[in-house]
């Protein structure tokens, strides 16, 4: 057992390489890797990443860089999988890949992707617990290597400005198609492990929620801001059905896990503190409650579905979020 940890974690992927595949398996390196001793900006559980650094941030850098957008830096760390738990899913990861392996003629299709964080403290709580209290939905999309702007839009800005970013090595096994939109809940047979938006150039892996804390590593985390962000990720001006925001808190509070809700709280409270516009937290709340929930949310305040709801809340004044409108097609302005 602990010889299988021990070969994983002697695995530095992203050591630079003359290939461009995200293929985790062609970029593994033999080079020794251990815990240090140096305080992380991640907290404990974390290590500077070495000299694989330089090169994960050319592999974000480059594709965001080619669409207009000016990334910097912030921090980067790797998971130093130290305590027991971490040691054990560790060796979950690499027996399922083992697993998918056998069944997929000696080739699980290992790959890294890129995830993108609703606040740092999800990025952390990630690392130390795995995705299964944070993939929406029945599946969780990831960010093939070379396309990280999807996650880089995903990702919610902080107080600070900063967007936090996991890149995971993922089990894919043996890949079919499954389009943004799709009502698919599962894999659609036994011959398939997960799913692509294109089989022969995919862009976004769909990791099944089964199987999101077994064939989903997270290995790196990092922290970054954006200059020249106009049109980028901005919501249209809101003129649809509202609901007051404490009501709103209250809805969401029985339906997420309690730590979405007390990031949504705090944004709530930096927005009554004029520390971010109206505009971000309508998107910060979208990213986290997903549209889906909110427009179910909305709708059923506005038909008075629930009486003692609309009771409770018709004589109070709140914030207004939204219905989630389509993509914008041009900046936004302020109410």
């Amino acid at each position: 057992m602990e010889q299988t940890i021990n070969n994983f974690l002697l695995h530095d992927p992203l050591i630079p390489s003359d290939s461009d595949s995200d293929s985790a398996e062609e970029l593994l390196s033999d080079c020794e890797s251990g815990v240090s001793g140096h305080d992380s900006p991640f907290g404990h559980g974390f290590e500077p990443p070495r000299e694989e650094g330089d090169h994960i941030w050319t592999k974000f850098a480059r594709p965001l860089e080619q669409n207009g957008l000016k990334p910097e830096l912030v921090a980067i760390g790797k998971n130093a999988a130290s305590s027991v738990t971490a040691q054990a899913r560790l060796k979950s990861f690499r027996l399922f890949e083992q697993a998918t392996a056998e069944s997929r003629q000696g080739n699980a299709n290992v790959k890294f992707a890129w995830y993108g964080a609703f606040c740092k403290d999800e990025l952390t709580d990630i690392v130390k617990h795995g995705f299964m209290a944070h993939a929406p939905g029945s599946a969780l999309r990831l960010s093939a290597l070379d396309y990280p702007l999807p996650s880089v839009q995903n990702a919610a800005v902080d107080m600070e400005g900063s967007r936090h970013l996991i890149l995971c090595r993922v089990i894919v096994g043996k890949t079919e198609v499954v389009p943004r939109g799709s009502n698919q809940r599962c894999w659609s047979s036994e011959e398939f492990d997960s799913g692509v938006d294109d089989l022969a150039n995919p862009k976004e892996y769909v990791i099944w929620w089964n199987r999101v804390n077994t064939h989903i590593f997270p290995e790196y985390v990092m922290s970054i801001k954006l200059t020249n962000l106009r049109g980028f990720g901005v919501p249209r001006r809101p003129t649809s059905p509202w609901v007051p925001f404490p009501a709103l808190i209250a809805v969401l509070s029985r339906v997420l896990p309690q730590h979405h809700v007390n990031v949504i709280s705090k944004f709530h409270k930096g927005y009554r503190e004029n520390k971010i516009s109206r505009l971000e937290l309508i998107q910060k709340v979208r990213q986290i409650a997903g549209d889906e929930r909110l427009t179910s949310i909305i709708k059923a305040f506005k038909m008075k579905k629930t009486a003692a709801f609309c009771k409770e809340w018709k004589n109070k004044r709140g914030e207004r979020v939204a219905t989630p409108p389509p993509p914008a097609e041009s900046s936004e302005g302020t109410e």
